[in-house]
């Protein structure tokens, strides 16, 4: 097993474990992901794309993202100004990796309600 313990302040700060999937551990990070595998998009693409994120959190996110290496941000000088976002090579490793999971949660969502449904009922 990977070394997941942090008993020190400096411990926690260098784990590469922590530090790589504190920034990875939303919902948003894989949908955006997701929405750029396509190719690049525009901000408000990506927002229709995920339907449900504010303009402040999609924003937030993508910076993240992209101070993390997982994207691009490359402003175009048109009038108005272009701006696209796209998946760096480092992006594209992390959502082949992430892919497995995606499908699996697709795939096992039926389960999960049906253990949710049975847990609540349990404590009703």
């Amino acid at each position: 097993m990977l070394p997941i313990n942090a008993d020190t302040n400096e411990k926690r700060d260098s784990c590469p474990i922590r530090n790589v999937l504190a920034n990875l551990n939303g919902k948003w990070q894989p949908l955006i992901l997701l929405a750029l595998e396509d190719g690049p998009q525009r901000f408000n693409q990506l927002k229709r794309l995920i339907g449900d994120i504010t303009q402040r959190v999609l924003t937030e996110t993508l910076r993240t993202l992209e101070r993390d290496g997982y994207i691009t941000r490359t402003v175009q000088p048109t009038s108005p100004v272009r701006v696209d976002y796209e998946l760096t090579d480092l992006g594209q490793a992390l959502l082949s990796v992430m892919k497995p999971m995606v499908f699996w949660a697709n795939d096992a969502y039926p389960a999960v309600r049906t253990a949710r449904a049975t847990y609540d009922a349990a404590r009703a």
